[in-house]
């Protein structure tokens, strides 16, 4: 599984969701390192296809249902619906569920997860590239 963070220097919120973030993927039993990915142009949100940051993608699929059909690309921060008001980190729903489909094999992607319980060792690895 390829978790990354896209984010550009200065955004307040993608720091601030990196903590969650670890601890939603240690409640779904997942090591993976978090690899983070700064955008630095306006080019290269467009040819990244970045919505703002942050933007989480799961084995490169965004988080954000629908994320696939927008075309808002640019270095601007990204609000996400939260329970009450828009928060800039993704609801938690999401990225559990994009989780289930990352590690689920073949057509059963809704099925519960199927992840086999390990260490938990090394649950705070963050890689960083620009």
């Amino acid at each position: 599984m390829r978790i990354e963070v896209l984010y550009f220097d200065g955004c307040p919120s993608h720091e601030a969701m990196l903590p969650r973030l670890r601890e939603l993927l240690d409640r779904a039993e997942v090591e993976e390192e978090i690899a983070l990915r700064r955008v630095e142009s306006t080019e290269a949100a467009e040819r990244e296809r970045f919505l703002g940051s942050p933007t989480l993608r799961i084995d490169g699929r965004d988080v954000e249902p629908g994320a696939a059909e927008r075309d808002d690309y640019g270095l601007k921060c990204r609000l996400y619906p939260g329970e009450q008001r828009m928060s800039g980190i993704p609801p938690d729903d999401w990225v559990l569920a994009a989780v289930r489909r990352a590690t689920q094999p073949g057509p059963h992607r809704d099925e519960p997860s199927r992840v086999s319980p390990a260490s938990r060792g090394a649950a705070g690895r963050v890689a960083r590239s620009s």
